[in-house]
Formats: structure tokens, C-alpha cells, sequence
């Protein structure tokens, strides 16, 4: 008996389960969404017979359709992009409706990709709800396809649609996996590193990699500024400002709210950042991304895209996690100087606690036999008379006694807590005293001096002796640091310092400045950049500040001049 036609509804549910099941092999037979969309087109353009295909996936990012597979269509289009709305591929894709053309002629939303075809199929490819791409069918032909057709093609979209879902699901995890353990990975060596510079260049490197960045740059903050430091990749002939002002640039936005901060197109505004900036860097997106611990903040990342870009919130958590261990790590650094500092000040602290006891030994031992020489020349002197030459020689052995005796004195004072000398006095007076006692030196080194006062309270508890010699120190440094003349300034001002009210002094000099390689060791005990010093000068102009609860510091130092600032709290 002969086999009946299968019903015309029969054969188009065959041709669908058959279509379907060939689809399901294709794409469990590979791991890569690729090759499966690849398949999955191949089938589609045996099925319905169409003369060419593609399929076009969304880019986040941009806002585009980029074709990712086709067939038929040549190779240059490979590179194509479509807005969202833009040809009938663009209209699918933002209204997530299927559609069928049977003249692309007549219809005004074609974009010719191929000048043969006639008729079209467009369907959304959606994974979870959500428009991801759009498959397209053409043919020569006009009227090619039939509703049947585009039914067809929407059941193989979808279905397709759930195995690559799945497939890119499993290549994300994937993803993911690789980029914590990169993430680990890069925690692991930043907290390893023991000094700033290697911190930061780690940093730059490993946000750059893990993003695919173009370039990544940290910039050091200092006070109210930014300053460029570690730099990766390819900047493009773009230079930084060399020091950024934390409210000219969203980096400080970032900075002091604790918070990415994304910027498009920051050739139109971020004037303040470059000093040079190329089009291809101004056209790039740019995230500057906080890099802070609690209260303490260190600087920014800079990251640089390739081209426009919209960093997901899961790139921003990356960066911020690599921002946080480079964070750590840096507060660590800090934390192991201060301590070094701290060692090596009571490791300094106990040689001269041991010098200043051994001093007052030696003094304490001298000053016994001094008297008894003293009082052996009164007893000799008793005895000659008044025109005997001895007379004279005597005087003299006198006067060196009391010069020596002089000599034990400062030195067993020095030794002697000065607390209880601590009373109201005006650094200005002092200032000027020692400036009246100085003259003549002042004059022989051509050099001029005076006291500037920017506010009427300048006085303190404190010791008389002890601050004169501060600012002797500090004078005599000053005129020595201008061999050839010039000008020293010293300006008093009320200022808070913390949480304290103080008294700062600036003493300025228009010397030849302090060389950067001595600068950190320059009130260390014994440390002297010239020939002929003692290294005790400025430490001992240290120790004195700081037993008046104060401190001093170099506030800046260069070619044409140096000053230095220290504070003593109010009376």
C-alpha cells in the first residue's frame, strides 16, 4: 500500500525536529560559542536555503551590533557594526520582534551588506529574557521565504540561543576563575613587595593585564596634589601634568570620595590632567580608581582604554580589589619605615644618653683637680711679692682655670634636665637678640637679617638659652650656606599644627640650598654634609624643639634658597 503525503503542517514539524536535532549534535559537539554559531548558521542556510546568513552579536560597550559569523557575505564583512535601530538587523535588535521581508527594495530600514539579495529573515537571539544578537537569513529572491520560514527560524534561534547560552555561561566561569586566581595572584606579589616604587609599577602592571588595558598609570598624592609615578603601556606620545591639583581633576573626585570614577572622552574634560595629549589616548575612556585604606589615602589608578569603553561593575570591583592589596601594602611599607625610624632613633636616643653620662663623668672628674689648682695658685700667689714677675703667671693660670671651669659647667648643664627653665617668653625677642649678638659676622659675610611677624602672638613656654641656640644654629647653617652674601628672613606666625595652637618660625635663607641625597639624614646625630662640621648642629636644634613639644623640618629646599620651619605650642 502507498505511503500518503505527509500533511503540509507534518512536513514543516519534521523539517523543524530535524533541523533541531542536527543543531543540538553541531553544537555539543564543540566548547567554543564561535565554532557553535558557525554551525548553527550552516544548518540554518541548508535548512531554509538561503543564499546567505549571519549572525550579529550586541557589544555592550558600545551599543553596536558587530557581526561575529557568516556566510556568503565575504570576508569584509567581518568588521561590520550596526547602531541599535539601524537597518532591519538594528530595528530586530531593539525591538526584540521578529520580521520577514519579502522585497528589502521597499523597505526603508534596509542596509545593503550584498548588492544580490532580495529577501530577508531577521530574528532576536535571547538568552534569559535579554537580546544578545540577531540571526539573518537572505536570498536572491523575492518573497523567498514564507511565514512558515521565519517561524522556523525563530524555534532554531531560540533553541540555539540555550545551548550557547550555556556555552558562554561555562566560558565566563572559566573567565572568572582565571582572572580571581590572576587577581590572587597579583594580591600575592603586591603584598610582598617591601618598597613603595615596586608597589606601585606591580600595581599598573597587573590591572592593565587583567583588564587588557591600553595603558595604567599611579599617581602619588602629596598635600593637596597628584603626582604621576609607575606608568605601563602605551600612552601614545600623551604626557602628564606634572603635578595636579586634587580638585582640578575627577582623579581627585575618585580620591576623596572613595569611589571609580568613569570619564568618556577626557580630551574635553580633563584639560588639567595632560600636558600633551594625543587624539588616540582623548578618545579613549578612562577610570581613575581610589587607592586608599581607611582615612589614609596613597593615590589614584589611571586606567586607559583602547577606544571607547564602559568598564562593567565587575571590572570596577577588580581594579578596586588590586587598588585595596596595593593599599595594604603600601600602609605596610610606611608602618616598617616608621618602625626602622623609631629603632634608630632610641639606637641614636641610647649613644648619646651613654656620650651625655660618660661627658658628665669626665667633667664631674676634671672639675676636682680644677679647684684644687685654683686654690694651689691663691695659696702661691699669698706668698710673692707685688712687683714679682711670678705675679703675672700666675693671672694667666688663673684665667685658663676659670676658662676650663667655664668648659665643665656648660657641659654638666647640658646633662641636667632644663624642664624647670620653662617660662612665657616671645620668639621674636629672642630672634632679635640673637641677630644683635651675630652682627659682626653678619656684616664680614655680607649677609643681611630680618624679623617678619604675621601675627601679634609669638610667645611660648620655653627656655631662653636653649632657643638662642636654636636660632644660632639655624643662623650660622644659613651663613655658611652663602659664601658669596645674601639675605635671611625670619617670619613668625600663629598657626594650627594637628590640633595645636603654635607659634611657626621660618627661617629662609637665599643659600645654595640642601643636595636631596643628604636631606633625609640631615638632623641625624653626627651626619654632616661639610668638611668641617660635627654632624651635632641641627640634631642637637632637634632635641631642643622637641623637649619644647615641637618639631622642625625642612619645608623647602633648591638652588636659589632653603627654608626651615619649626613650631613650639603657644603659652
Amino acid at each position: 500500500m502507498p505511503e500518503s503525503p505527509l500533511s503540509p503542517t507534518a512536513s514543516r514539524d519534521q523539517r523543524s525536529l530535524g533541523c533541531l536535532v542536527r543543531i543540538s549534535a553541531q553544537v555539543n559537539a564543540t566548547e567554543d560559542p564561535r565554532e557553535a554559531l558557525a554551525r548553527i548558521l550552516d544548518e540554518v542556510v541548508a535548512t531554509l536555503g538561503a543564499s546567505s546568513a549571519s549572525i550579529a552579536l550586541i557589544e555592550p560597550a558600545s551599543a553596536t551590533l558587530r557581526i561575529e559569523v557568516s556566510r556568503g557575505l565575504g570576508a569584509e564583512v567581518k568588521n561590520t557594526t550596526l547602531s541599535l535601530g539601524s537597518g532591519i538587523t538594528g530595528w530586530v535588535a531593539l525591538n526584540a520582534k521578529p520580521l520577514r521581508v519579502s522585497d528589502v527594495r521597499l523597505d526603508a530600514r534596509y542596509r545593503e551588506l550584498r548588492p544580490e539579495v532580495r529577501s530577508e529573515l531577521a530574528v532576536p537571539m535571547e538568552i534569559l529574557g535579554q537580546v544578545v544578537g540577531v540571526v539573518n537569513c537572505d536570498s536572491d529572491r523575492v518573497d523567498a521565504f514564507s511565514e512558515s520560514d521565519l517561524e522556523l527560524l525563530a524555534l532554531v534561534t531560540a533553541e540555539a540561543a540555550k545551548s550557547v547560552g550555556r556555552l558562554w555561561m561555562l566560558g565566563q566561569l572559566r573567565a572568572k576563575t582565571s582572572q580571581l586566581e590572576a587577581i590572587l595572584a597579583a594580591g600575592q606579589e603586591l603584598v610582598r613587595d617591601r618598597d613603595e616604587s615596586g608597589i606601585t609599577h606591580d600595581l599598573v602592571r597587573h590591572a592593565r593585564s587583567l583588564l587588557r588595558l591600553r595603558a595604567t598609570a599611579f599617581f602619588a598624592m602629596q598635600a593637596d596634589e597628584l603626582i604621576p609615578g609607575a606608568l605601563e603601556g602605551d600612552f601614545a606620545d600623551t604626557e602628564f601634568s606634572p603635578r595636579i591639583h586634587l580638585s582640578d581633576s575627577a582623579l581627585g573626585t575618585a580620591l576623596q570620595r572613595r569611589k571609580s570614577v568613569e570619564i568618556a572622552g577626557a580630551g574635553r574634560t580633563e584639560e588639567n590632567l595632560f600636558s600633551r595629549l594625543s587624539n588616540t589616548v582623548a578618545d579613549s575612556t578612562l577610570l581613575a580608581v581610589p587607592v586608599a585604606l581607611e582615612q589614609e589615602a596613597f593615590g589614584v589608578l589611571l586606567c586607559i582604554s583602547d577606544g571607547p569603553r564602559r568598564f562593567s561593575d565587575d571590572e570596577r570591583r577588580i581594579l578596586t580589589t588590586v587598588a585595596s592589596y596595593a593599599a595594604v601594602s603600601l600602609r605596610n611599607v610606611r608602618l616598617y619605615a616608621k618602625m626602622f625610624a623609631v629603632e634608630q632613633d632610641l639606637r641614636r636616643s641610647e649613644r648619646l644618653t651613654a656620650l651625655g653620662m660618660l661627658s658628665a663623668e669626665i667633667a664631674h672628674e676634671i672639675r676636682n683637680p680644677l679647684t684644687v689648682m685654683r686654690l694651689l695658685a691663691d695659696t702661691i700667689g699669698e706668698g710673692l711679692t707685688e712687683g714679682d714677675p711670678r705675679r703675672q703667671d700666675l693671672e694667666v693660670m688663673r684665667e685658663k682655670v676659670g676658662h676650663m671651669e667655664g668648659v665643665v659647667s656648660r657641659v654638666l648643664s647640658l646633662a641636667k634636665s632644663q624642664s624647670g627653665a620653662f617660662k612665657s617668653l616671645d620668639l621674636g625677642v629672642l630672634a632679635r637678640q640673637v641677630i644683635l649678638l651675630i652682627r659682626l659676622k653678619l656684616e664680614q659675610a655680607n649677609v643681611s637679617c630680618e624679623v617678619e611677624t604675621v601675627s601679634a602672638q609669638h610667645s611660648v613656654q620655653a627656655d631662653a638659652g636653649q632657643i638662642q641656640q636654636v636660632y644660632l644654629n639655624l643662623l650660622m647653617n644659613a651663613i655658611q650656606a652663602m659664601p658669596a652674601g645674601g639675605s635671611i628672613k625670619i617670619v613668625l606666625s600663629a598657626e594650627k599644627v594637628g590640633d595645636a595652637a603654635c607659634v611657626v618660625v621660618r627661617v629662609k635663607d637665599t643659600g645654595t640650598g640642601i643636595s636631596p641625597e643628604i636631606q633625609p639624614r640631615i638632623f641625624d646625630s653626627f651626619f654632616t654634609g661639610r668638611e668641617d662640621g660635627t654632624g651635632l648642629g641641627l640634631a642637637i636644634v632637634k632635641r631642643i624643639i622637641r623637649s619644647h613639644h615641637g618639631d622642625i623640618t625642612i619645608e623647602s629646599t633648591n638652588a636659589t634658597g632653603t627654608t626651615f620651619r619649626f613650631w613650639i605650642p603657644t603659652a
